[in-house]
């Protein structure tokens, strides 16, 4: 049962590599050259035959310019600014009581920004609705 599994994981890396491969025009002589191992060896990874190595598949992830994250489709972390970090540092230094005030004002300022969305969601709609009675 473990070996179905692995031979479904080699399977469904490989598709991957074929798919990102066609998908830039790319042969496998090409990609294979390019990753210094055998077109015979690139074609058994695409199958999943062979095991992709990590040094093979981080390679491949750079010969492409793309992280792990995109290979499989899975979207990238937001990126973290400095600022993030200082405030994260900063909040951290925050006694208990004076970190659920700053959640708490948090909450206050995104109520107050929904608020206003909808204020001025309900505001276009009026003028739309006052517009259609002037005709």
């Amino acid at each position: 049962m473990m070996m179905a599994k692995f031979k479904k994981q080699s399977l469904l890396v490989g598709s991957r590599i074929r798919a990102l491969r066609k998908d830039r025009d790319l042969t496998q002589a090409d990609l294979a050259g390019r990753i210094g191992i055998q077109q015979s060896d690139l074609c058994r990874m695409e199958n999943g035959e062979y095991k992709v190595s990590l040094e093979t598949l981080f390679k491949i992830l750079s010969i492409f310019q793309i992280n792990i994250a995109e290979f499989f489709h899975e979207e990238a972390p937001p990126a973290i600014s400095e600022k993030d970090v200082d405030f994260l540092r900063e909040f951290q230094k925050l006694d208990i009581e004076s970190q659920r005030e700053v959640w708490d004002f948090i909450r206050f300022k995104r109520m107050d920004e929904d608020v206003a969305f909808r204020d001025l969601e309900f505001s276009s709609g009026s003028h739309h609705e006052r517009d259609h009675k002037k005709e």
